[in-house]
């Protein structure tokens, strides 16, 4: 599979987090020979936080990492993901696959089961090999490595066609402080509270309530903004594991805060930018809405416009799609009052397309890898940002081959 033209140069060089090591084997989960199964070892007093898909039909494993997070136990804990197999819709055999993961993890690496996170990833409604997994679990515990971050983030891709991985450094009262995170996803994108497969770590120390509440908000403002399909997976899970070795407190650290916000999104980014078949990336900024609301629905109604998106795809600048997505998105619009803008060429506004527009510059804009467009509603103050990428025939292909 060829990398997206939208990837970055490489794997970036991540901070080592202290009280946390990595390991990747593979099991052959689905495919033989493929690395498949990353596990990410905890120390002692981790706090874990996460958030997850509200999707009606979540996974085997989400159900169960939901139960888990908040509780009181701070023991060593342990992350373990595969990919090729998301054990969703799998009805009680799911279950009893996670709990013979679980218990095998446990077993191994002298974990309170009711510490170990699972998440599966792949093709829904086959039961999960989890015997295949088990086998492993040696072999991941003697491959541990704190640097291990990288071979991490390549087993659990799907259709991905880069590990994506994102870091900081930040200093609180004097002492660094680190985090670094990896994600899956290319498909099956439209998060709803959670999304894809996310995993970050720190070395920060801080209260489950507090990073919790954290999470959550810059949730909203970084996963929960991106848009490749639509469609919202039935495994999205997002865990945030704070080791505390470093010793600095960030209860209420605007500079932490900060810094985990700009992992997030940089996490999200790579995740659209690597959307299936995707030759654009395309930022939608809404301003003028009567909320912020308003602003979102009409900014994801663009963003996942199959029409609008296949215009990109094309680099056919058709300013008249984005005049539809606004109409149909629900939100409180008046035609006399909208304005669109491709990056800074003015495209429309008063309710017709701008004397001053040449389509041929609208054209010749299109042609970028990286694209912005501007919506005005001239009501109010509401402002919305999310990011998409465009519809191509490739997106079709990966789709209709995915379980051949």
């Amino acid at each position: 599979m060829s990398v997206s033209p939208l990837a970055p140069a490489g794997f970036p060089d991540l901070p080592v987090i202290d009280g946390v090591r990595f390991a990747a084997v593979a099991a052959g989960v689905r495919y033989a020979g493929r690395t498949d199964v990353m596990l990410a070892e905890l120390c002692a007093g981790t706090t874990v936080a996460g958030v997850y898909t509200r999707s009606a039909t979540r996974s085997a494993p989400v159900r169960d990492c939901q139960d888990k997070t908040g509780g009181v136990d701070m023991g060593p804990a342990a992350f373990l993901v595969n990919s090729g197999n998301s054990n969703a819709f799998t009805g009680k055999a799911g279950d009893t696959s996670v709990a013979a993961i679980c218990d095998a993890v446990a077993g191994a690496f002298n974990i309170d089961a009711s510490r170990v996170f699972t998440a599966s990833t792949g093709v829904i409604g086959e039961p999960l090999k989890h015997e295949r997994i088990v086998d492993r679990i040696g072999d991941l515990r003697d491959a541990l490595d704190p640097a291990g971050i990288e071979d991490a983030a390549r087993a659990i891709m799907t259709t991905d066609t880069f590990p994506k991985g994102a870091g900081a450094e930040i200093t609180v009262d004097g002492t660094p402080v680190r985090i670094a995170g990896i994600a899956k996803g290319s498909g099956m994108i439209a998060p709803d509270m959670g999304t894809m497969l996310v995993y970050i770590f720190t070395d920060a120390a801080i209260g489950y309530r507090d990073l919790q509440g954290m999470l959550g908000q810059l949730t909203d403002r970084t996963f929960n903004t991106i848009t490749v399909d639509s469609d919202t997976s039935t495994s999205d899970t997002l865990l945030v594991a704070a080791t505390g070795r470093s010793g600095a407190d960030v209860t209420g650290n605007s500079d932490f805060a900060t810094a985990l916000e700009s992992v997030m999104l940089n996490l999200a980014h790579q995740v659209v930018r690597d959307g299936e078949g995707a030759t654009k990336f395309v930022e939608i900024r809404v301003t003028g809405a009567a909320d912020d609301a308003d602003a979102r629905k009409v900014a994801m109604s663009i963003a996942n416009s199959p029409l609008v998106k296949t215009a990109i795809a094309g680099e056919d600048p058709n300013w008249g799609r984005i005049v539809m997505a606004v109409g149909k998105s629900g939100a409180e619009a008046d035609r006399d009052t909208l304005s669109i803008r491709f990056g800074d060429i003015l495209v429309a506004e008063e309710g017709w397309v701008s004397p001053k527009y040449l389509e041929s510059e609208g054209a010749d804009y299109m042609k970028r890898q990286d694209i912005v467009i501007d919506v005005d509603l001239g009501l109010a103050d509401g402002v919305a940002t999310v990011w998409t990428c465009d519809l191509t025939n490739r997106y079709i292909e990966i789709n209709a081959d995915y379980r051949s």
